[in-house]
This record gives C-alpha cells, sequence and structure tokens, in this order.
C-alpha cells in the first residue's frame, strides 16, 4: 500500500507541477478557478506585469476566480506557455497569435477600438532620428544599405510589417535567416519597442521599426524626448486579440468577450489602450498568417 501511495503522489506532482499542463477546475459559470493569464512582452516584462495588475483585479471581481499574471522574457515564451497548457487566457499581437496556432487550438475573443485611429488596427511604423536626413525608406534606407532595427521577432508591429516595408521598398529579407535582409548593411532584434527607440536615438541603427502607439506613450512618460524620432513610413496593423485555449469551451468564451466588451472604466480601459473592446474571429488575422509564411515568420524562432 505504501509504494502504491507513493506512486500515484508522483503521478499527481507530475501532471500538476508548475513547468506542465495540469487539470483545470471550473466554477459553475466554466472560469479557471485560477484563470491564468499571459501577456507579451512589448514593453519590458517587469513594467508589463505591473501595468496589466488592475485588469487582473477587474477580472476577480467581474468573474469571481482568482487570476494569476504571466509575463514571459520573449514573445515565444508566452507561445510556449499557451501550448503547454500553463495559461488560459493571453493577450498577442497578431503574429504571435497566428504563431500559436500552429500549436494549441486557440479561440480568438476580443480587441481593442484603437484611440488614434478610432479601428481595430493600430499602426507599424519605421522611424529615424529626426535630426538624420533621411526622406525615402527606399532610397535613403534600403538603397543606401543603412541598419536597421527590429523589436521582438515575434513582434507583429515591431518585426512582420516593418519587414513588409522594407520588402516593398527593395529589400530581400530572407525568408531562411531573419538577421539577413540586403542590401541592409545589418539589422538587429533589440527585443522590444521601447529597446528600438532607444536604439535609433544613440545611432545604434539608422531606422527600425516600431509600434507607433507605444512610442507615443513613451514621449508622454518622457522616456524618449518629444520629436526627436520620426516617423518615415507606417502601416496599419489588425489589433492585438486576447485569445484563450479553445479546449476551455463555448461557454468560457462567451463569458470572457463579456467581460471585455463590457469594461466601462476609462482608467481600466486607458490603461489597456482601449476605447473599447470588439469581437473578433480567427479570419480577421489572415493577412498576418499569409505575409507571415511568405517571410518565414509562421514558426516560432526561439
Amino acid at each position: 500500500m505504501r509504494h502504491l501511495f507513493l506512486a500515484l503522489l508522483l503521478a499527481t506532482s507530475l501532471t500538476t507541477g508548475c513547468g506542465g499542463a495540469r487539470e483545470t477546475p471550473v466554477n459553475g459559470s466554466g472560469i479557471p478557478e485560477t484563470l491564468r493569464v499571459g501577456l507579451i512582452p512589448n514593453i519590458s516584462p517587469e513594467q508589463q506585469r505591473a501595468k496589466y495588475e488592475p485588469f487582473a483585479a477587474y477580472l476577480e471581481r467581474r468573474l469571481g476566480v482568482a487570476v494569476e499574471l504571466f509575463v514571459a522574457s520573449d514573445y515565444a515564451g508566452v507561445v510556449a506557455a499557451l501550448a503547454g497548457g500553463r495559461i488560459d487566457l493571453a493577450y498577442l499581437g497578431g503574429l504571435s497569435y497566428v504563431q500559436a496556432e500552429q500549436q494549441v487550438q486557440l479561440t480568438p475573443l476580443v480587441t481593442e477600438i484603437d484611440h488614434a485611429t478610432d479601428s481595430p488596427q493600430y499602426v507599424s511604423a519605421v522611424v529615424i532620428r529626426t535630426d538624420s536626413p533621411y526622406q525615402d525608406l527606399k532610397r535613403d534606407i534600403v538603397a543606401a544599405g543603412r541598419t536597421f532595427a527590429f523589436g521582438d521577432v515575434s513582434s507583429t508591429s515591431g518585426s512582420l510589417y516593418p519587414r513588409i516595408m522594407l520588402t516593398e521598398a527593395g529589400a530581400t529579407c530572407s525568408p531562411r535567416r531573419v538577421d539577413e535582409c540586403p542590401p541592409l548593411a545589418k539589422v538587429t532584434f533589440t527585443g522590444g519597442h521601447d529597446a528600438t527607440a532607444q536604439a535609433v536615438l544613440s545611432g545604434q541603427a539608422d531606422a527600425g521599426g516600431i509600434e507607433l502607439r507605444i512610442l507615443r506613450r513613451l514621449e508622454k512618460e518622457g522616456k524618449v524626448p518629444a520629436g526627436r524620432l520620426r516617423v518615415l513610413e507606417e502601416r496599419r496593423v489588425q489589433g492585438y486579440p486576447w485569445v484563450m485555449r479553445a479546449a476551455l469551451g463555448e461557454r468560457t468564451r462567451a463569458v470572457l468577450t463579456e467581460a471585455f466588451t463590457s469594461i466601462e472604466d476609462p482608467a481600466l480601459l486607458d490603461l489597456m489602450r482601449a476605447k473599447r473592446y470588439v469581437s473578433v474571429t480567427a479570419a480577421d488575422y489572415d493577412e498576418v498568417r499569409r505575409t507571415a509564411a511568405d517571410l518565414g515568420l509562421l514558426t516560432v524562432k526561439q
């Protein structure tokens, strides 16, 4: 009996340990009793976790469950946590969403209506120093063989869409080697939008890809001197989706979607960069899937 007890104890620890997937108890509404929420680090992980604590508190009040926030050191870490069943709900960029769905069945729930565009889209921009002489992406950056900074390799507005703009301007970005984009002399990955802004400001890169609303927030917070970076080219991007593991079921999808679309607190909405939330479907990210496949970014880069 003692050996049987030890065997059962070991089996339980293997299936419920924090390093892997586990059975998730749910409450009467179908929501996990502890809802594990993952966030991509589009700014430093510590800042991202602190920023979303009020949202976690809102979900706890609204849903009557405990909420745990998880921020990985990079985008791929959040995708891996979804695939491993270690988180239930996640805030992803469009690119990290289509990468994640290669590994785990996901249901997209909502995205935010952006303040600047008044739509479910936001802006990806190629930026340069304001005091630089560059005026044209094709002539002054690509053809001239300048240096370029991307954010995280799995960032939609810091990697995928800047790569689209560079390709349209004549660069031959390799679908096999993400760090090769001739005739650019060198491309680097900074890991985040804030780091990309600093790389361009300091002259480590001649130009960089960044989410424009993050740049504007960095300027507002005094982390980037206002007016020191100038937009050279931009594209609109389908908004960040909140997604859940499809295994949680339709009832959970409905409850979580309502929790987002019911947010009315202006302070909370502002903190989350949203005027309000609207539902999205997998089809809303078809352009991201297609271009990510064409440019070799559909697979998560480790």
